[in-house]
């Protein structure tokens, strides 16, 4: 498989990276200015803490009511901390906002804060961010709530337009244009008590909440992810893609695993921002990318041990990086379609046990890789490039959800 960007064209691609991780360009008549931010949620302790990367100083420590996960607004002004078990999501402000300006971007640095409103429903897991907006959804709730990120970074939960998912489940919705991509769980059984229905497939659904078209085969989806327009679900069958369509709604194509591939599927994506690719886990020690506009779109790398986290660096393309349970942090070369080198970055810590169990997590920031050690409590700093340790900060507690924000653009 060769993905449809080539490594010749890598250098123009770092220039439409995400906001928050790419380079900003430098107007002649501004300073250049750069901040990078860390957010950690402790692993046993209700807290997220928001850290200077460039000298590891704790800016703020929010207060949270349970085990948070983390994800990061499209913009890169808000985090979600989502506590499924709390039943609500806390919103962090990260006082990293970038503004475009023809032929450069603005940096405007200011406080990190909790913010004052908080959404709540029952067992709030999935969060989805996607342009201006973010959609969250309620596994208990049975119902997707999509939310407009400048309201929330005002105090206000205005603008909220609910999507009905039939009934609930562990599921996910995705905006694509004026539709929007919700799983379908199976209402023709009963699930065991205190157990939800599995997932069958996905639907799609316009303004007014009519599905539009019919209901696509999905077994046991999870997973998805954005790259360029399109969106991919992770299914038993093999991967499922959603393309823009118009009027008539986006289309829907399943992508068969290969039936040369070993038992296994992918339940977690990844999706690539400078070129459109996926990254996916398939099974405990195998990764796949993912080319959807390949004759051949499936390529199977084999891990030498289970994988703990794994991550696409959004700042430079070609690379992925994957944390094994054996500590070994590999690269996995994406327009390659291989591991092209690999360092120990922690002590070993094993997959056997709960799926929630503290372990390490990453995140990327100015060419570097931030790990969480919460044994050790410190997230560990190594260079994107030689895989050495060139630092650590020391985090109170269990350091172990993590996200970074950042970047570089022009100052007044």
């Amino acid at each position: 498989m060769t993905l449809s960007l080539t490594r010749a064209h890598l250098m123009a691609a770092v220039a439409a990276t995400l906001v928050f991780t790419a380079v900003g360009a430098r107007a002649d008549d501004h300073e250049t200015e750069e901040a990078w931010r860390l957010f950690v949620a402790d692993h046993k302790q209700p807290v997220v803490r928001a850290i200077d990367f460039a000298d590891g100083k704790e800016l703020g420590r929010y207060d949270v009511k349970g085990y948070a996960a983390l994800t990061v607004s499209a913009s890169g002004q808000t985090v979600f901390a989502a506590q499924s078990d709390q039943d609500i999501v806390h919103l962090i402000k990260t006082g990293i906002d970038f503004s475009e300006h023809g032929e450069h971007r603005d940096l405007k640095v200011s406080d990190a804060a909790l913010l004052p409103v908080a959404l709540e429903g029952k067992r709030p897991v999935h969060v989805v961010p996607h342009d201006d907006h973010a959609i969250i959804f309620y596994d208990r709730g049975g119902v997707a709530e999509i939310v407009d990120e400048a309201a929330l970074l005002e105090g206000k939960k205005a603008q909220v337009r609910t999507v009905d998912a039939t009934k609930p489940h562990h599921g996910v919705a995705i905006t694509m244009g004026q539709h929007v991509l919700v799983s379908v769980p199976n209402t023709e059984i009963e699930p065991e008590p205190d157990k939800l229905p599995p997932r069958i497939g996905l639907r799609v659904v316009d303004e007014k909440g009519n599905q539009v078209g019919e209901i696509s085969e999905c077994t046991d989806l999870h997973g998805e992810a954005m790259s360029a327009r399109l969106v991919a679900f992770g299914c038993k069958e093999g991967v499922l893609v959603a393309r823009p369509g118009g009027i008539d709604g986006p289309k829907l194509e399943l992508l068969p695993y290969p039936s040369d591939f070993p038992k296994g599927h992918t339940g977690t994506l990844l999706g690539g921002k400078a070129m459109q690719f996926f990254l996916g886990n398939y099974g405990d020690d195998k990764v796949v990318l993912i080319d959807p506009d390949s004759s051949e779109p499936y390529r199977l790398i084999t891990l030498p041990t289970r994988r703990v986290d794994f991550l696409l660096d959004p700042a430079i393309p070609a690379n992925a990086y994957i944390l094994t349970e054996d500590g070994d942090l590999h690269v996995l070369d994406v327009v390659k379609g291989e591991i092209v080198r690999k360092g120990r970055v922690t002590e070993p810590y094993s997959k056997d046990g709960h799926w929630r169990d503290p372990r390490p997590r990453l995140a990327a920031a100015d060419g570097q890789i931030a790990i969480t050690d919460p044994r050790h409590s410190l997230v560990r700093v190594v260079d994107a490039e030689t895989l050495k340790e060139i630092r650590t900060i020391s985090v109170e507690g269990q350091p172990f959800a993590i996200v970074a924000v950042g970047g570089s653009g022009a100052s007044h």
